[in-house]
């Protein structure tokens, strides 16, 4: 056993969120532990009523320029680092009088916290730069066959049971621990790269870059679970991330890869919607199958749901309000997979709950914001990285191009139709009126086999396009989509313009009395 257990004599603890330390601090107290502290850690432990040495007394060095220096000594780095047993370092640290801490607790300045404010200034950011807190964890990470180092509050408990139970740590816990320090530290890091460079490149007079995104990209993400199988049984697969910062499942099974990949395309596609009145779509494969708007959710189901009664079985269901009673018994009625909102009834769980296996998750907060990054491996050691596509176009922007103007009731619908085709896999197609979807055709090579399908789908379930509003995620490139849209019934257009044939496809739409807007930007899914 000799080596796999550590002794704990001395601790050493700065931490500037507190919550959760006395408890542990008493613990080592009564298990006869020296704490050794600093400054605000100090005041609040001796207010507990808890024996601590100030640090200053331990070092024999009082903390200087505002407490930039106060662990950066030989005698807290020494006592962190130096082997145990081996006799040139026992020989040093006899020399020069320098005691062994075995166990550091500290959590760091809350840089993250302090630059996600809106009005944070650059000097406060800098700050709010942990230099000492970072350098004694990873001391005390890299000597864990001797030292206990804990960087998160959720590990205070373990290690208590232990030093109650043994009055020292297992090997096993000290290695954890470790692994989690560096992975604390490299978040921490990246989030101060983050920053600094964006705040480096928007000002001081230098040269400015030619995009918004980092120079380097470092990430660093906590395992949040490991999934049973990734897209296909044969691939391993694990969630990384803050998804439980967005995410709480209520009930049902646990989450595979690809209910994740559906879920949060379903969260996107709602964020449009946010503040509209009562909205759901129905997701398969991550695209829209159905999206419906009305004054209750009940109705907005039944819109949705009609515009493909087949696809939604084995489905994602999401709504931009709370999931009530009525609702919930329509939507009992299909296989589902999982059913996002933000809210779900008392008489709404009730009744989903009966399905064991239905996974009901509460969403907290959309989640993709405009200043997200996108991130896309692409084999070869190589990622893609881009903004998220949160922009959408203001009715002020919205061009008319033909010789007829949309009606009040085609505008509405060509807004409602353009939030939900930018989440349409490309070539996208949507059919719509002014509060649901009617026939949508996705992820087709050619445009106009994408409007085929999406008047196939309005047939299927004898839908009439005639007055509808078609959406195409990118300009026509030839005039046989518009056509073959006027054709199957649309009276109106919106799309982003810009193909060098655009006055051919002006010229078939004004034949057909087709009203038609351009706006200026395309939404390509791929």
């Amino acid at each position: 056993m000799a080596g796999l257990m550590a002794k704990i004599a001395r601790a050493l603890i700065s931490v500037s969120d507190k919550s959760g330390l006395v408890p542990l601090a008493q613990t080592l107290v009564d298990a006869g532990v020296q704490i050794i502290s600093t400054g605000g850690t100090a005041k609040a432990l001796q207010a507990a009523g808890l024996d601590v040495t100030e640090l200053s007394n331990h070092t024999g060095f009082p903390e200087m320029l505002d407490g930039r220096v106060k662990t950066l000594h030989p005698k807290v780095h020494g006592g962190l680092l130096y082997v145990r047993g081996n006799e040139t370092h026992e020989a040093a640290v006899a020399e020069h009088d320098i005691a062994p801490i075995d166990l550091v607790i500290v959590n760091l300045y809350p840089f993250e916290a302090t630059v996600a404010k809106p009005d944070v200034t650059l000097e406060e950011a800098i700050e709010n730069i942990d230099i000492g807190g970072p350098s004694m964890l990873r001391s005390a990470a890299k000597n864990h066959r001797s030292v206990t180092v804990i960087v998160d509050p959720d590990d205070y408990e373990t290690v208590a049971e232990q030093v109650r139970d043994q009055g020292e740590t297992t090997l096993a816990l000290r290695q954890r621990l470790a692994a989690k320090v560096y992975a604390r530290t490299a978040a921490y890091d990246k989030a101060i790269t983050t920053f600094l460079g964006k705040a480096f490149d928007d000002g001081a007079g230098e040269p400015e870059t030619d995009t918004s995104l980092p120079e380097s990209l470092e990430l660093s993400l906590p395992r949040v679970q490991t999934l049973r199988y990734g897209e296909n049984p044969h691939q391993e697969a694990a969630l990384y991330g803050n998804f439980n910062d967005f995410f709480s499942q209520l009930h049902g099974k646990a989450l595979s890869y690809n209910n994740i990949l559906d879920l949060t395309a379903a969260a996107s596609l709602i964020a449009e919607f946010d503040g509209f009145p009562p909205t759901l779509a129905i997701l398969k494969h991550t695209n829209p199958c159905g999206v419906g708007q009305a004054n209750s959710l009940r109705e907005a189901w039944d819109k949705a749901f009609a515009t493909d009664r087949q696809a939604p079985f084995g489905g994602i269901i999401v709504s931009n309000t709370v999931m009530d009673g009525p609702c919930a018994e329509a939507i009992r009625e299909i296989f589902s997979e999982v059913i996002v909102a933000p809210e779900f009834a008392p008489e709404a769980l009730e009744i989903l709950t009966k399905k064991k296996n239905l996974r009901l998750l509460k969403m907290h907060q959309f989640p993709h914001q405009k200043s997200d990054l996108q991130l896309r491996a692409v084999g070869a050691g190589s990622v893609l990285v881009q903004g998220a596509d949160t922009y959408l176009v203001p009715e002020s922007d919205l061009k008319v191009v033909t010789q007829r103007a949309p009606s009040d009731d085609e505008l509405a619908a060509m807004k409602f139709g353009w939030r939900i085709v930018k989440h349409v896999k490309s070539n996208a197609i949507v059919y719509t009126g002014s509060d649901r979807t009617l026939g949508i055709g996705a992820g087709q090579m050619s445009r106009v086999d994408s409007s085929r399908i999406a008047v196939w789908k309005a047939g299927e379930v004898d839908l009439s396009l005639k007055g509808s509003v078609v959406c195409s995620d990118a300009f026509f490139p030839f005039a046989d989509g518009l056509i073959a849209a006027a054709e199957a019934g649309a009276t109106a257009a919106i799309q982003p313009g810009g193909s060098m044939r655009d006055q051919e496809v002006i010229d078939a739409a004004n034949e057909r009395g087709v009203a038609m807007v351009f706006t200026g930007n395309r939404h390509f899914r791929h």
